[in-house]
Protein backbone atom coordinates (compact mmCIF):
# COMPACT_ATOMS: atom_id res chain seq x y z
CA UNK A 1 0.00 0.00 0.00
CA UNK A 2 1.22 3.62 -0.51
CA UNK A 3 2.90 5.31 2.00
CA UNK A 4 1.44 8.80 3.50
CA UNK A 5 4.20 10.23 1.89
CA UNK A 6 3.64 9.03 -1.24
CA UNK A 7 0.08 9.96 -1.46
CA UNK A 8 1.35 13.43 -0.24
CA UNK A 9 3.82 13.70 -2.82
CA UNK A 10 1.14 12.48 -5.76
CA UNK A 11 -1.23 15.44 -4.59
CA UNK A 12 1.55 17.48 -5.19
CA UNK A 13 2.06 16.82 -8.32
CA UNK A 14 -1.18 16.55 -9.28
CA UNK A 15 -1.82 20.70 -8.03
CA UNK A 16 1.18 21.33 -10.40
CA UNK A 17 -0.92 19.95 -13.53
CA UNK A 18 0.87 16.65 -13.73
CA UNK A 19 -0.14 13.30 -14.27
CA UNK A 20 -0.46 10.45 -11.84
CA UNK A 21 -1.01 6.58 -12.40
CA UNK A 22 -3.53 5.98 -9.51
CA UNK A 23 -4.76 2.65 -8.59
CA UNK A 24 -8.12 2.13 -8.22
CA UNK A 25 -10.27 -1.21 -7.59
CA UNK A 26 -10.96 -1.12 -11.27
CA UNK A 27 -7.88 -0.43 -13.41
CA UNK A 28 -4.80 1.88 -12.89
CA UNK A 29 -5.95 5.48 -13.60
CA UNK A 30 -4.16 8.06 -15.62
CA UNK A 31 -4.72 10.91 -13.35
CA UNK A 32 -4.50 14.84 -13.54
CA UNK A 33 -6.49 17.67 -12.31
CA UNK A 34 -10.28 17.47 -14.07
CA UNK A 35 -10.04 21.44 -13.69
CA UNK A 36 -7.27 22.12 -15.04
CA UNK A 37 -7.31 21.81 -18.99
CA UNK A 38 -3.45 22.05 -19.58
CA UNK A 39 -3.22 18.80 -17.23
CA UNK A 40 -6.18 17.16 -18.85
CA UNK A 41 -4.79 17.91 -22.42
CA UNK A 42 -1.51 15.93 -21.01
CA UNK A 43 -3.67 12.83 -20.52
CA UNK A 44 -4.91 12.47 -24.07
CA UNK A 45 -1.22 13.83 -25.33
CA UNK A 46 0.44 11.07 -23.38
CA UNK A 47 -2.55 8.19 -24.08
CA UNK A 48 -2.67 9.29 -27.95
CA UNK A 49 -6.28 9.46 -27.18
CA UNK A 50 -8.54 10.94 -29.57
CA UNK A 51 -9.91 14.15 -27.98
CA UNK A 52 -13.75 13.10 -28.87
CA UNK A 53 -13.63 10.65 -26.22
CA UNK A 54 -14.60 11.80 -22.99
CA UNK A 55 -12.80 11.07 -19.40
CA UNK A 56 -14.44 9.70 -16.08
CA UNK A 57 -14.17 12.43 -13.25
CA UNK A 58 -13.59 10.36 -9.99
CA UNK A 59 -14.80 12.20 -6.45
CA UNK A 60 -14.80 11.15 -3.37
CA UNK A 61 -18.37 11.25 -2.56
CA UNK A 62 -21.61 11.16 -3.65
CA UNK A 63 -22.43 14.99 -2.46
CA UNK A 64 -19.06 15.76 -4.18
CA UNK A 65 -20.58 14.41 -7.32
CA UNK A 66 -24.03 16.15 -7.08
CA UNK A 67 -22.37 19.83 -7.23
CA UNK A 68 -21.28 18.74 -10.80
CA UNK A 69 -23.99 16.79 -11.76
CA UNK A 70 -27.93 16.47 -11.62
CA UNK A 71 -28.78 13.47 -10.15
CA UNK A 72 -32.21 11.93 -11.25
CA UNK A 73 -33.97 9.75 -8.51
CA UNK A 74 -33.15 6.58 -10.45
CA UNK A 75 -29.14 7.81 -10.35
CA UNK A 76 -29.49 8.75 -6.84
CA UNK A 77 -30.81 5.30 -6.11
CA UNK A 78 -27.84 3.71 -7.98
CA UNK A 79 -25.43 6.31 -6.38
CA UNK A 80 -26.62 4.97 -2.82
CA UNK A 81 -26.44 1.59 -3.79
CA UNK A 82 -23.14 1.35 -5.27
CA UNK A 83 -21.17 4.09 -4.67
CA UNK A 84 -18.25 4.03 -3.71
CA UNK A 85 -17.52 1.25 -6.43
CA UNK A 86 -16.91 0.62 -9.73
CA UNK A 87 -19.88 2.36 -11.44
CA UNK A 88 -19.92 5.53 -13.21
CA UNK A 89 -23.22 7.35 -13.83
CA UNK A 90 -23.48 9.93 -16.68
CA UNK A 91 -25.52 12.83 -15.98
CA UNK A 92 -26.35 16.40 -17.18
CA UNK A 93 -23.63 18.43 -16.34
CA UNK A 94 -24.54 21.56 -13.80
CA UNK A 95 -21.08 22.29 -12.46
CA UNK A 96 -18.81 25.34 -13.60
CA UNK A 97 -15.24 23.89 -12.61
CA UNK A 98 -14.54 20.39 -14.75
CA UNK A 99 -12.77 21.10 -17.97
CA UNK A 100 -14.35 21.32 -21.17
CA UNK A 101 -11.70 19.37 -23.17
CA UNK A 102 -12.76 15.92 -20.18
CA UNK A 103 -15.89 16.16 -20.88
CA UNK A 104 -15.18 16.01 -24.56
CA UNK A 105 -17.67 18.95 -25.03
CA UNK A 106 -20.64 17.43 -24.02
CA UNK A 107 -22.78 18.74 -21.98
CA UNK A 108 -22.88 15.64 -19.41
CA UNK A 109 -20.36 14.39 -17.73
CA UNK A 110 -19.20 11.16 -16.57
CA UNK A 111 -19.24 10.54 -12.46
CA UNK A 112 -17.50 7.82 -10.47
CA UNK A 113 -16.78 7.51 -6.62
CA UNK A 114 -13.86 5.10 -6.09
CA UNK A 115 -13.82 2.32 -3.43
CA UNK A 116 -10.35 1.55 -3.12
CA UNK A 117 -8.60 3.33 0.02
CA UNK A 118 -5.69 4.72 -1.85
CA UNK A 119 -7.67 6.52 -4.49
CA UNK A 120 -10.45 7.75 -1.68
CA UNK A 121 -6.65 9.15 0.28
CA UNK A 122 -5.34 10.79 -2.96
CA UNK A 123 -8.72 12.78 -3.53
CA UNK A 124 -8.59 13.91 0.08
CA UNK A 125 -5.14 14.89 -0.28
CA UNK A 126 -5.01 16.88 -3.44
CA UNK A 127 -8.87 18.67 -2.97
CA UNK A 128 -10.04 18.43 -6.45
CA UNK A 129 -11.94 16.06 -9.14
CA UNK A 130 -9.29 13.74 -10.90
CA UNK A 131 -9.77 12.75 -14.68
CA UNK A 132 -8.79 9.77 -14.80
CA UNK A 133 -9.07 6.70 -17.77
CA UNK A 134 -7.33 3.67 -17.94
CA UNK A 135 -3.21 4.04 -17.74
CA UNK A 136 -2.03 2.80 -20.81
CA UNK A 137 -1.66 3.77 -24.15
CA UNK A 138 -5.27 4.69 -25.94
CA UNK A 139 -6.79 1.38 -27.82
CA UNK A 140 -4.51 -1.03 -25.63
CA UNK A 141 -5.14 -3.54 -22.92
CA UNK A 142 -5.43 -2.04 -19.49
CA UNK A 143 -2.70 -1.86 -16.47
CA UNK A 144 -3.94 -3.44 -13.56
CA UNK A 145 0.02 -3.83 -12.49
CA UNK A 146 2.22 -1.22 -11.87
CA UNK A 147 4.73 -3.10 -14.10
CA UNK A 148 2.01 -2.77 -17.04
CA UNK A 149 2.32 1.43 -16.75
CA UNK A 150 5.77 0.99 -16.49
CA UNK A 151 6.15 -1.09 -19.82
CA UNK A 152 3.78 1.16 -21.30
CA UNK A 153 5.30 4.69 -20.34
CA UNK A 154 8.80 3.62 -18.81
CA UNK A 155 9.52 6.40 -16.30
CA UNK A 156 7.58 9.22 -17.93
CA UNK A 157 4.41 8.84 -15.65
CA UNK A 158 4.67 9.02 -11.48
CA UNK A 159 3.09 5.86 -10.05
CA UNK A 160 1.58 5.56 -7.13
CA UNK A 161 1.50 2.04 -6.28
CA UNK A 162 -0.95 -0.04 -4.14
CA UNK A 163 -0.14 -3.54 -5.72
CA UNK A 164 -3.10 -5.26 -8.13
CA UNK A 165 -6.04 -3.46 -9.08
CA UNK A 166 -8.75 -6.20 -7.52
CA UNK A 167 -11.67 -5.92 -10.02
CA UNK A 168 -9.67 -5.75 -12.44
CA UNK A 169 -11.87 -4.46 -15.37
CA UNK A 170 -13.37 -0.93 -16.19
CA UNK A 171 -16.06 0.54 -14.42
CA UNK A 172 -19.76 -0.43 -15.35
CA UNK A 173 -21.23 3.05 -17.27
CA UNK A 174 -24.97 3.88 -17.34
CA UNK A 175 -26.31 6.82 -18.44
CA UNK A 176 -29.13 8.72 -16.54
CA UNK A 177 -30.04 10.87 -19.21
CA UNK A 178 -33.25 10.04 -20.10
CA UNK A 179 -36.24 8.14 -18.27
CA UNK A 180 -34.55 5.06 -19.35
CA UNK A 181 -31.56 3.99 -17.85
CA UNK A 182 -29.08 2.63 -20.59
CA UNK A 183 -26.20 0.67 -19.88
CA UNK A 184 -23.34 2.11 -22.00
CA UNK A 185 -20.43 -0.12 -20.72
CA UNK A 186 -20.45 -3.60 -19.12
CA UNK A 187 -18.56 -3.55 -15.79
CA UNK A 188 -18.51 -5.47 -12.48
CA UNK A 189 -21.91 -3.86 -11.60
CA UNK A 190 -24.11 -5.85 -13.35
CA UNK A 191 -27.34 -5.80 -14.91
CA UNK A 192 -28.66 -8.52 -12.50
CA UNK A 193 -27.60 -6.60 -9.40
CA UNK A 194 -29.24 -3.23 -10.83
CA UNK A 195 -32.42 -5.54 -11.50
CA UNK A 196 -32.11 -6.77 -8.09
CA UNK A 197 -32.72 -2.79 -6.55
CA UNK A 198 -35.85 -2.88 -8.73
CA UNK A 199 -34.44 -0.49 -11.68
CA UNK A 200 -34.57 -1.28 -15.29
CA UNK A 201 -31.89 -1.27 -17.42
CA UNK A 202 -31.75 -0.88 -21.13
CA UNK A 203 -29.64 -3.25 -23.11
CA UNK A 204 -25.89 -2.80 -23.90
CA UNK A 205 -26.23 -1.27 -27.00
CA UNK A 206 -22.86 0.40 -28.18
CA UNK A 207 -23.80 3.87 -30.33
CA UNK A 208 -21.71 5.41 -32.60
CA UNK A 209 -17.53 5.04 -32.05
CA UNK A 210 -16.80 8.39 -33.37
CA UNK A 211 -19.02 10.71 -30.87
CA UNK A 212 -19.15 8.47 -27.43
CA UNK A 213 -21.19 9.76 -24.76
CA UNK A 214 -18.58 7.31 -22.00
CA UNK A 215 -14.98 5.94 -22.40
CA UNK A 216 -14.85 2.35 -23.69
CA UNK A 217 -17.20 2.60 -26.91
CA UNK A 218 -14.34 2.43 -29.70
CA UNK A 219 -15.25 -0.35 -31.67
CA UNK A 220 -11.64 -1.43 -30.88
CA UNK A 221 -10.15 -1.20 -27.40
CA UNK A 222 -8.42 -2.99 -24.63
CA UNK A 223 -5.98 -4.51 -28.06
CA UNK A 224 -2.72 -6.56 -27.69
CA UNK A 225 -0.38 -6.43 -30.26
CA UNK A 226 -1.28 -9.93 -31.87
CA UNK A 227 -4.72 -10.61 -33.65
CA UNK A 228 -7.52 -12.23 -30.74
CA UNK A 229 -9.53 -15.01 -31.56
CA UNK A 230 -12.73 -15.80 -30.16
CA UNK A 231 -14.53 -18.44 -28.89
CA UNK A 232 -11.85 -20.61 -30.30
CA UNK A 233 -11.63 -24.60 -30.22
CA UNK A 234 -9.12 -25.31 -32.65
CA UNK A 235 -5.19 -25.25 -32.12
CA UNK A 236 -3.56 -23.14 -35.00
CA UNK A 237 0.67 -22.75 -35.03
CA UNK A 238 1.90 -20.18 -33.19
CA UNK A 239 -1.16 -19.40 -31.34
CA UNK A 240 -1.44 -19.00 -27.81
CA UNK A 241 -4.29 -19.71 -25.40
CA UNK A 242 -6.53 -18.12 -22.32
CA UNK A 243 -8.30 -20.72 -21.36
CA UNK A 244 -10.94 -20.80 -18.39
CA UNK A 245 -11.81 -23.48 -16.43
CA UNK A 246 -11.08 -27.33 -16.72
CA UNK A 247 -7.59 -27.44 -18.36
CA UNK A 248 -7.40 -28.77 -22.19
CA UNK A 249 -4.92 -31.38 -22.55
CA UNK A 250 -4.37 -30.58 -26.25
CA UNK A 251 -3.12 -27.39 -25.64
CA UNK A 252 -0.41 -28.67 -23.59
CA UNK A 253 2.31 -27.95 -25.79
CA UNK A 254 0.94 -23.93 -26.37
CA UNK A 255 1.66 -20.80 -24.75
CA UNK A 256 -1.56 -20.53 -22.48
CA UNK A 257 -3.09 -18.75 -19.30
CA UNK A 258 -6.06 -20.12 -17.24
CA UNK A 259 -8.54 -17.04 -16.49
CA UNK A 260 -9.66 -19.30 -13.42
CA UNK A 261 -9.46 -23.05 -13.10
CA UNK A 262 -12.28 -23.29 -10.78
CA UNK A 263 -14.25 -21.54 -13.73
CA UNK A 264 -14.96 -18.78 -11.65
CA UNK A 265 -15.93 -15.24 -13.75
CA UNK A 266 -14.90 -13.19 -11.14
CA UNK A 267 -11.44 -14.13 -11.15
CA UNK A 268 -11.35 -14.52 -14.75
CA UNK A 269 -11.98 -10.67 -14.76
CA UNK A 270 -9.75 -9.67 -12.49
CA UNK A 271 -7.30 -11.75 -14.47
CA UNK A 272 -8.08 -10.78 -17.86
CA UNK A 273 -5.80 -7.54 -18.84
CA UNK A 274 -2.90 -9.08 -17.11
CA UNK A 275 -3.13 -12.38 -18.82
CA UNK A 276 -3.13 -10.60 -22.08
CA UNK A 277 -0.66 -8.40 -21.65
CA UNK A 278 1.84 -11.85 -20.65
CA UNK A 279 0.79 -13.64 -23.78
CA UNK A 280 1.16 -10.75 -25.81
CA UNK A 281 4.70 -10.77 -25.00
CA UNK A 282 5.43 -13.92 -25.78
CA UNK A 283 5.06 -12.77 -29.68
CA UNK A 284 2.40 -15.03 -30.72
CA UNK A 285 0.74 -15.35 -34.04
CA UNK A 286 -2.66 -15.14 -32.30
CA UNK A 287 -4.09 -15.19 -28.74
CA UNK A 288 -6.94 -17.55 -28.90
CA UNK A 289 -9.56 -17.44 -26.23
CA UNK A 290 -11.65 -20.35 -25.05
CA UNK A 291 -15.99 -19.75 -25.33
CA UNK A 292 -16.79 -18.11 -22.28
CA UNK A 293 -19.98 -17.14 -19.98
CA UNK A 294 -21.59 -14.27 -21.08
CA UNK A 295 -24.12 -13.73 -18.32
CA UNK A 296 -23.48 -11.55 -14.83
CA UNK A 297 -19.76 -10.11 -14.88
CA UNK A 298 -19.31 -12.42 -18.29
CA UNK A 299 -21.09 -9.56 -19.95
CA UNK A 300 -18.34 -7.15 -19.63
CA UNK A 301 -15.62 -10.26 -20.38
CA UNK A 302 -17.02 -10.88 -23.26
CA UNK A 303 -17.42 -6.84 -24.37
CA UNK A 304 -13.85 -6.39 -23.31
CA UNK A 305 -12.42 -9.53 -25.66
CA UNK A 306 -14.97 -8.10 -28.74
CA UNK A 307 -12.92 -5.16 -28.81
CA UNK A 308 -9.66 -6.44 -28.13
CA UNK A 309 -11.14 -8.63 -31.36
CA UNK A 310 -12.30 -5.45 -33.44
CA UNK A 311 -10.67 -4.73 -36.50
CA UNK A 312 -7.88 -1.80 -36.10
Amino acid sequence: MSTPAAIAHAAHLLRQGQLVAMPTETVYGLAADATNTTAVARIYATKGRPAFNPLIIHVPSYQAATELGAFSPAAQQLAEAFWPGPLTLVVPYIGTTISPLARAGLATVGLRVPAHPVAQELLAACGCPLAAPSANRSGQVSATLPAHIEADFGTEVPILPAGPSPVGIESTIISTLNTTLTLLRPGAITPEAIAARGLTLAPHTPLSPTSPLAPGQLASHYAPRAPVRLNATQHEAGNAWLTFGTHNPALASAPSINLSPTADITEAASNLFAALRELDSRNPTAIAVVPLPTHGLGLAVADRLTRAAAPR
